[in-house]
């Protein structure tokens, strides 16, 4: 009983923080509330055994985006012409055009970009949630960045 205590606390306190993590990977915001609940459930099953819950929670976060993009499943697609109005929450304005880009990466580098500049996390700790090596980490970065650099939308923005 205890521990389900615990998971309840933490998914009141850490959601929100984690759902915009997910909303960076995913672009959507109804993606990023699946990929948060689908990551909580598979944390609920292992919850006695995690010793650092919103570390475990956002490693689960990134492999689960990682192997829905592999699936290459990406989403439904409305049909007719009554689409509905632009979600509430959606992100509009500033850096709107840098967030498309990065929604442009594949999905490894996006998730290194995401981890490493938006959870401000260190080449280590990026490598252990993603299951490589550092140098992966340092390379897929390098390899977003040099992209994000000469994307046109970002370029045009600058000038």
């Amino acid at each position: 009983m205890a521990d389900r205590a615990i998971f309840q606390d933490f998914v009141v306190t850490r959601s929100d923080r984690l759902l915009r993590t997910a909303y960076l990977l995913a672009r959507d915001w109804g993606l990023a509330e699946d990929l948060l609940q689908e990551s909580l459930a598979k944390a609920w099953f292992a919850w006695p055994g995690v010793e650092e819950p919103e570390a475990y929670v956002r490693k689960v976060l990134v492999t689960t985006y990682i192997s829905w993009w592999r699936r290459r499943w990406r989403g439904e697609v409305p049909s007719g012409d009554d689409l509905p109005d632009r979600p509430a929450h959606d992100a509009a304005g500033e850096g709107e055009e840098l967030w498309r880009a990065v929604g442009r990466l594949p999905a490894r580098q996006r998730a290194v970009i995401v981890l490493r500049f938006y959870e401000d996390l260190p080449v280590g700790e990026v490598a252990r949630l993603l299951g490589c090596q550092e140098g992966t980490v340092k390379s897929q970065t390098a390899k977003a960045l040099a992209k994000l650099r000469v994307d046109e939308s970002i370029v045009k923005e600058r000038r």
